[in-house]
């Protein structure tokens, strides 16, 4: 691995926990920037360093590093939301890896964005849903599921893919990272 390639994978990582100390007020469910920079990694770096560079954010909070909104500690594995932080790792690397595999286009990064935010979400949401079931056992409702961990949190990472995309048309040809599109 190239000198560049790890400096950005380690600014993607730092770049992920500082978004998740940004939080923007909205009502009923808190909204950071974690998903903002853990797609732009993706976009930028490409699927297998995007997803590098988030799997060392989440290790570095899993030794013990406050970089999680709630802190750090390999304790964070049984809570709730930890399933979001294993979708960041699996979104960034199926968004660049859409990305990567055509031209440059607006729809191409729009659609590899979304991936993304799907992956994140499939994977939040039933890891909540087991967690609060069998580790917590206070098992959530689809409904309530739906409705508490997608529904009133998607609008801002939705926005979010947008502004993804804008950034990633603008930043990947000016990276200096080599951009070969596969057929």
């Amino acid at each position: 691995m190239k000198t560049k390639d790890m400096i950005l994978i380690a600014m993607f990582a730092a770049l992920t926990a500082v978004g998740a100390y940004i939080r923007i007020p909205v009502p009923v469910c808190p909204f950071t920037l974690q998903f903002l920079f853990t797609t732009l990694a993706g976009l930028i770096l490409g699927g297998k360093k995007g997803a590098l560079a988030v799997a060392v954010y989440v290790l570095l909070g899993l030794i013990g590093l406050p970089v999680f909104t709630g802190g750090g500690g390999i304790g964070y594995v049984l809570q709730p939301t930890f399933g979001y932080l294993l979708g960041f790792i699996a979104g960034a690397c199926a968004t660049g890896t859409i990305v990567r595999r055509g031209s440059l286009t607006m729809p191409r990064l729009l659609t590899g964005c979304f991936a993304g935010l799907l992956i994140v979400y499939a994977m939040g949401m039933a890891y909540y849903w087991a967690i609060s079931r069998f580790w917590l056992g206070q098992p959530i409702g689809l409904v309530p599921l739906f409705v508490y961990c997608f529904l009133l949190a998607v609008p801002g990472d939705i926005c979010l893919c947008i502004l993804s995309a804008l950034l990633g048309k603008k930043l990947i040809p000016v990276t200096g990272l080599s951009y070969h599109p596969v057929s």
